[in-house]
């Protein structure tokens, strides 16, 4: 093969696709960390399907890097997924574990890459330290949980609805917060005086600001969402502007003598690094293989009752990935 024809190599499937990672909603996908001791074990080689898989999977029909046509592969895409055929890079291709369902699959990649990457990567999670996750019941709350059960003794704190807090006690948090009617600064402060060694924080405004002043010294904010910007089922600019004037702020000079660090993270802005993703992927399946993660389906979606489900999200009825795929809809 050529080394143009290398670099354009693709795979054409079939499937619905995964929503971007600033949302959570995703599409069934188609047919196919620097931690130190506390890093999980290198992934054993997937398998593929014995035979072609259905419609709603996601199916290599072009050029890949597998075996055959057929084999089931889970799909990393920026945008563009919401469809039944899609054509990706055979690099953005990763191959399914036998017994992964094509709806775990759709919603393993954003959430569990973004939750590893902030956890590990970012954080450097380490035995015997704390972390404050926002969301806990989301998509990327339920993954960072389920990641910080795999290092010794860490302490979860996780904000969410009273009604979810059971299904996170199964997940491993440590301390649910209702922040509906608790203010989890003092909540955190009662049992951790001096505060967390992690925060996980996908809100923004005030609550970045919040989260900085939690944070143990040599401890680490890392902000990879604004969803406090959605404030309504429409949009409410008076809303978002009071948010963004609120956002918070900190300078090299502030950030010396506090000894804590500020970081960004935006898996969008990372599909040209390959290697760095792929080893992700590489260490998740490993831990998918051996029982450690399991991705948490609140609800399935046919294409046609998107706005149904982008509903379920806005009312913050879901605990865990809400999921798009084509074809009929199926019972939840």
């Amino acid at each position: 093969m050529s080394a143009e024809r290398e670099a354009a190599e693709v795979a054409t499937v079939v499937a619905a696709a995964e929503a971007g990672p600033a949302e959570d909603v995703s599409s069934q996908p188609p047919s196919a960390e620097a931690m130190g001791d506390a890093q999980p074990p290198a992934a054993s080689e997937g398998a593929a399907a014995a035979a072609p898989p259905p419609l709603r999977c996601l199916v290599l029909t072009g050029f890949g890097g597998y075996d055959k046509v057929g084999d089931r592969v889970m799909a990393l895409m920026r945008s563009g997924m919401w469809q039944e055929e899609v054509t990706v890079l055979s690099a953005q291709t990763f191959l399914m574990p036998e017994s992964m369902t094509f709806e775990e699959a759709a919603a393993l990649l954003v959430n569990y890459i973004t939750a590893y990457m902030i956890l590990f990567d970012f954080g450097n999670l380490r035995p015997g330290q704390s972390v404050l996750v926002h969301m806990a019941a989301g998509g990327v709350g339920i993954a960072a949980l389920q990641l910080c059960r795999t290092v010794e003794n860490v302490t979860v704190f996780g904000t969410a609805s009273a009604s979810k807090h059971e299904m996170l006690k199964e997940n491993g948090i440590t301390y649910p917060i209702d922040y509906h009617t608790t203010d989890y600064v003092e909540e955190v402060k009662k049992i951790s005086p001096k505060g967390v060694d992690i925060v996980m924080d996908p809100l923004g405004g005030s609550d970045t600001a919040k989260g900085y002043n939690l944070l143990k010294p040599m401890g680490k904010l890392i902000t990879y969402g604004m969803a406090n910007l959605v404030s309504g089922p429409k949009r409410n600019l008076m809303n978002m502007a009071r948010i963004w004037w609120n956002q918070f702020s900190v300078t090299a000079l502030q950030l010396l003598p506090a000894n804590r660090a500020v970081c960004g993270y935006h898996l969008g802005y990372l599909d040209s690094e390959t290697e760095l993703v792929s080893g992700v992927v590489t260490r998740l399946l490993a831990l998918y293989n051996q029982g450690h993660i399991k991705p948490h389906i609140d609800s399935v979606w046919p294409f046609e009752k998107v706005a149904d489900a982008m509903r379920q999200m806005q009312e913050k009825k879901n605990v865990g990935k809400v999921i798009l795929v084509p074809g009929p809809e199926k019972e939840n």
